[in-house]
């Protein structure tokens, strides 16, 4: 009579986790594989625009004088709303500013400055800015229009996009740094002398990181 003798393989074995991890290793790059030819793209000509005089990012401006209602907005935001609707801009102000009356010295001689507003409209395509000297019967605009390269890297820094964006572009950094945890454990891998060698890699760099902010 023999007796058969039975082996249990673990239920998630080292050949196992590789396996899940080249899995999702390449998931995440197919992931991230779009965005990153878009972001590589702009990045690179964002890094060379002043060494290589690269003209690139071009902007047609556009400055105009634009008439105040006889009933004029009472506070910056309903300057704001008010653009919007003058202007046909559908999106909302990045940025509102009030800056109070204040005195300022004019060749020794003390001359106060009206309260000034500030409303700053930001899309991908263009940019809007008006200020308004309170008490004036004009409102100043300026109209910055993109060309195609100054709208890739606009979308590159997301300037006026909306949350969406941001939350698409948070989970392509995410996928990027999952890809470089998975990359050094494959290529590890799961060794221990190896793994050693990474930690001592990545705890030197993240050191370097630190002690480097710490110093700004």
């Amino acid at each position: 009579m023999s007796i058969l003798s039975t082996q249990k393989t673990p239920a998630f074995s080292r050949g196992a986790f590789l396996r899940w991890l080249r899995n999702t290793h390449g998931w995440l790059g197919l992931w991230g594989a779009g965005l990153g030819l878009l972001f590589g793209a702009t990045g690179i000509l964002l890094n060379h625009r002043q060494v290589m005089k690269l003209p690139y990012a071009q902007y047609e401006k556009t400055n105009i004088e634009l008439k105040l209602p006889a009933q004029k907005p009472a506070t910056a935001k309903a300057l704001s709303t008010w653009l919007q609707v003058e202007l046909d801009i559908k999106k909302s102000p990045l940025k509102i500013e009030d800056e109070p009356v204040k005195k300022v010295t004019w060749n020794g001689v003390p001359v106060e400055q009206p309260a000034l507003w500030k409303v700053d409209f930001h899309t991908p395509q263009y940019s809007v800015t008006a200020e308004y000297l309170v008490g004036n019967q004009f409102v100043s605009v300026k109209r910055q229009d993109a060309n195609t390269f100054a709208f890739l890297s606009r979308l590159h820094k997301g300037v006026g996009m909306n949350v969406g964006w941001i939350l698409l572009i948070d989970s392509f950094a995410g996928a990027i740094m999952m890809l470089s945890l998975t990359g050094v454990l494959l290529w590890t891998k799961m060794r221990k002398s190896r793994l050693v060698m990474a930690g001592l890699m990545t705890g030197s760099v993240g050191l370097a990181i630190t002690f480097t902010m710490q110093s700004i």
